[in-house]
């Protein structure tokens, strides 16, 4: 008489056999380790295509531009928005936008360009490894990102006022996060403009550094310097309660 298998036998046979997410988990760490370094890999070598291509400073930045005529605020935002990807030191651009048009026209064009050069950082990071920090992120991780992109705006808005928190890192980092591009894009705008207005201001009065501008340019500097400071507290007692 045929016997019937045990439970005991049926339940070895079932643990022994792996589980059924682990063939769907395990095989995009790969692919998102690939992505990420692909990323990184991208910044560098833009960064040591610019370090490289001679003394590119604020001063040849102008020479460029300087023969465009009326086009000329054109391609400097051009210019200095895809510079940006590159980790080119966004004071210098807005210092050289004061010296090509001075500080009321160079103001906008400051805003602007910053704007559009964080814009296309956030949107390389956000085609190319969005995707892959899902993949990888831990318990921990996924809550940092769920409360950056329920906070999306002032996420941003803080990150451009604190002092000390680099424009290029910021850039990369939110494309990586949940932030939507134009929460992302409305407070880098907004929190980049008054340190644009003093690099501006500064840029074109290197000449006169005692005149109204440069002095409001210091003035707003210290401002959003002790602004940034209370920020920070702030945020850091929010995310902690």
């Amino acid at each position: 008489m045929a016997t019937s298998p045990s439970p005991s036998s049926g339940a070895r046979r079932l643990s022994s056999s792996p589980p059924a997410d682990l063939d769907v988990v395990v095989p995009r760490r790969g692919p998102a380790l690939v992505r990420l370094g692909l990323l990184a890999a991208l910044i560098l070598a833009a960064f040591i295509v610019i370090a490289s291509s001679g003394k590119l400073s604020a001063q040849r930045v102008q020479d460029w531009v300087d023969g465009y005529g009326v086009a000329g605020p054109l391609v400097f935002i051009a210019v200095s928005a895809a510079l940006t990807p590159a980790l080119f030191p966004g004071p210098l651009l807005a210092g050289a936008s004061g010296l090509l048009f001075g500080t009321w026209l160079g103001t906008p064009i400051a805003i602007i360009s910053a704007t559009l050069g964080a814009v296309l950082a956030f949107s390389i990071a956000r085609w190319l490894a969005h995707d892959a920090v899902g993949a990888l992120e831990g318990p921990r991780l996924a809550a940092l990102r769920a409360w950056i992109g329920r906070r999306g705006f002032l996420s941003i808005l803080y990150a451009r006022i604190m002092p000390g928190v680099p424009y290029s890192l910021v850039n990369y980092a939110a494309g990586l996060s949940p932030v939507a591009l134009r929460s992302f894009a409305g407070a880098t705008a907004l929190g980049c403009a008054p340190r644009a207005f003093a690099y501006t201001a500064l840029g074109g009065s290197l000449d006169d550094l005692g005149s109204p501008e440069a002095i409001a340019a210091i003035v707003v500097l210290v401002v959003m310097g002790v602004a940034g400071l209370v920020l920070a507290r702030r945020g850091v007692g929010a995310a902690r309660a």
